[in-house]
């Protein structure tokens, strides 16, 4: 019979049938029992009291040998471990944006844990003993405790809930958060030596088989496996190359390698020999699973062999247990461990392939794209010609502008705009343009990003895109408002162009040489806008003196005319050559500067239209940047930021690359 203890007040006291379901192992209104110290148990603390409560005060045995109360801890996190989880907490914050609560739930379970057990005491290691049915762990685990603590036999399952032995006091808040109620809390027997001393802090907790039958065992297993701070798997000679064992658990947990211990028992079972090949079986296996071993001074699992039953090689792992109970690191290596594997599942949504981002390169092939959009190469030919044809109809003659006048009175547009051919294959309209501009950009945008970031960053474009090509037609329209004499073209997306961005609408000369504005370009949402931008062009300093010259020649012409009509008539003295050669030199001289004002007017023209150009691709590139490309960029901005943390959380990891 074994005595209970309540971790909350370190009384004892002996486990009764009818308990307080309010308080486990308390029975109500009952006096404590309290064996003779020469009955057939001693369960440590308990009968150290007891003995020295009938012995009586003496000199040197009730202060001695009765142990205080000891005060938890907490757990200092140092080192690399508080830098990681302050990494993964703000990881784990950016994401929640951008990534659904299944992904981050490994690890906010790890930073719940972590908070959790910073909170408990650091002065105790809890260590579990797993195992299969039929391996030995609870014997193996009364050996360790040194009394008869977890029932032991032939029905199986026998450890149907888990047990806990705890070597000192102050576990009562580890043992809660384990969910272990106080009548399953025991005390162990200590002899006083060395190896007992070195076990002071072990909380040891024998757990339910993994491979039981009842229902629930397993899920005990699992969840107790997930808050201690090491674990012994207890395997025999016949099952310790189980496949639920190692696919289930060892496999899953081979980053937990320094806080496991795998122990072969029942080797009093094996003749000669065989013990040491099962034993480096059971390392092959282990090294299959991906389990480093803790070898030659290296870090990793303790890998042993012993028999609970008759005590060989229990000795060598209550000294191995002392010495890793006594380093205090368990907890911290048991977490950082979690660290690293919560880090290992989110690898997948964080690490990128190659060096993803917008380059010059992308950036300038999106600029280009949505100035094919909005037409700005048909815009500046359309400033050109138009700069051309103001020369033209300041240098022209005014006999050539009569006749253009009748020319377009019958055929209106045939001489001033003539009809450009209708194109071969039909092209993509200006709205599909900036469509598969977003599309282009967001794609080499997202290339090698993990999907939950590329996602991100194809709807921050396609958002940015949503009234995209009105806001580029507003912005031409504006810049072809700005002279003040802006004439609207056709507001249907029929009114004289096809659907191609860059195609030319019709146009024409009205009475007296004026034009009427039909010219056009069709915009980035298909509408059609007059294509002037930059303002009204400048003249030209030598446009004045060749209109005076155009004016000269036409007065000679003029001059030379009724010269010759008056000498014909009479009224003036006949002499021929003169006044023809008057209206020679205007003939000629008329067409001759109208010639040399529109070869003076081609590089003018040309650089009024290459700035036409610029404006209008400069205007669409900066809509673009503002609604697309910065919000692309500031996606990218943050997928390096949690990655920048994510090499935080693994920085100081030795199980992920």
């Amino acid at each position: 019979m074994t005595a209970v203890i309540d971790e909350g007040t370190g009384r004892g006291e002996s486990p009764a049938p009818h308990e307080d379901s309010d308080h486990p192992g308390r029975t109500p209104d009952r006096p404590t029992r309290v064996p003779e110290a020469g009955g057939d148990w001693n369960d440590g603390l308990i009968a150290r009291r007891a003995a020295a409560m009938k012995a009586g005060p003496g000199p040197g045995t009730a202060d001695d040998d009765v142990r205080t109360p000891q005060v938890e801890a907490y757990v200092p996190y140092g080192g690399p471990l508080r830098p990681r989880l302050d990494a993964l907490r703000e990881l784990v914050g950016l994401s929640r944006a951008r990534l659904d609560g299944v992904t981050l739930a490994e690890a906010g379970r790890v930073l719940d844990e972590a908070a959790a057990r910073r909170r408990l005491s650091s002065r105790h290691t809890v260590v579990a003993i797993a195992g299969a049915t039929g391996s030995g762990k609870s014997a193996l685990f009364n050996s360790l405790a040194g009394v008869q603590i977890s029932e032991t036999g032939l029905r199986r399952p026998t450890t149907a809930a888990p047990i806990a032995c705890s070597w000192t006091d102050g576990a009562a808040g580890l043992l809660d958060r384990l969910a272990i109620p106080g009548r399953l809390r025991r005390r162990p027997q200590q002899g006083g030596t060395d190896a007992d001393e070195a076990l002071q802090g072990l909380v040891l907790v024998d757990l339910p088989d993994h491979d039981s039958a009842a229902p629930g065992h397993r899920e005990q297993v699992d969840r107790v496996l997930a808050l201690v701070d090491a674990v012994i798997w207890v395997v025999d000679p016949e099952k310790y190359a189980d496949a639920a064992l190692h696919e289930r658990y060892l496999r899953p947990l081979a980053g937990h390698a320094e806080i496991t211990f795998v122990v072969l028992n029942q080797i009093d079972r094996l003749p000669g020999d065989a013990a040491d090949q099962v034993l480096d079986d059971l390392r092959r296996l282990l090294d299959e699973d991906g389990m480093a071993l803790g070898e030659h001074g290296e870090p990793g699992a303790t890998v042993m062999s012993l028999s609970a039953l008759t005590g060989d090689g229990v000795g060598e792992l209550r000294e191995v247990l002392g010495r890793f109970v006594q380093e205090r690191t368990a907890a911290a290596r048991r977490l950082s461990a979690d660290v690293d594997a919560a880090a290992a599942r989110l690898r997948p949504v964080y690490v990128a392939e190659g060096r993803p981002g917008l380059g010059e390169r992308a950036r300038e092939e999106f600029a280009d794209r949505l100035a094919e959009a909005v037409g700005a190469a048909a815009a500046g030919q359309a400033a050109e010609r138009e700069w051309c044809r103001n020369a033209g109809r300041a240098c022209r003659t005014p006999w050539l502008r009569l006749w253009r006048w009748y020319e377009s009175a019958r055929r209106p547009g045939s001489l001033e705009c003539p009809a450009l051919p209708a194109p071969v294959e039909e092209e993509l309209t200006a709205r599909q343009h900036v469509e598969q501009a977003v599309r282009t950009v967001a794609d080499e945008a997202a290339d090698g990003l993990p999907g939950p970031w590329a996602q991100a960053v194809r709807e921050a474009a396609v958002n940015g895109a949503d009234g995209l090509p009105e806001a580029l037609d507003e912005l031409v329209e504006k810049a072809g408002r700005d002279d003040g004499r802006e004439r609207p073209a056709s507001s249907s997306p029929g009114g004289g162009t096809g659907g191609s961005g860059g195609g030319a609408a019709q146009g024409g000369i009205g009475p007296g040489g004026s034009t009427v504005r039909a010219t056009g370009v069709a915009g980035a949402s298909g509408v059609v806008h007059s294509g002037r931008v930059g303002g009204k062009p400048p003249r030209p300093r030598w446009w004045p003196a060749a209109v005076l010259a155009q004016a000269s020649m036409t007065l000679l012409q003029i001059f030379g005319g009724f010269w010759l009509v008056g000498q014909i008539v009479g009224l003036l003295e006949p002499g021929f050559l003169t006044p023809a050669l008057v209206m020679l030199a205007g003939v000629v001289g008329g067409p001759l500067v109208e010639w040399s004002c529109a070869a003076a007017a081609r590089g003018p023209a040309r650089r009024h239209g290459q700035e036409a150009e610029r404006q209008l691709r400069e205007a669409a590139a900066a809509c673009g940047r503002a609604r697309v490309l910065d919000p692309v960029a500031a996606e990218l901005v943050r997928y390096r930021e949690v990655r920048e943390r994510y090499v935080a959380v693994t920085e100081f990891s030795t199980t992920v690359r």
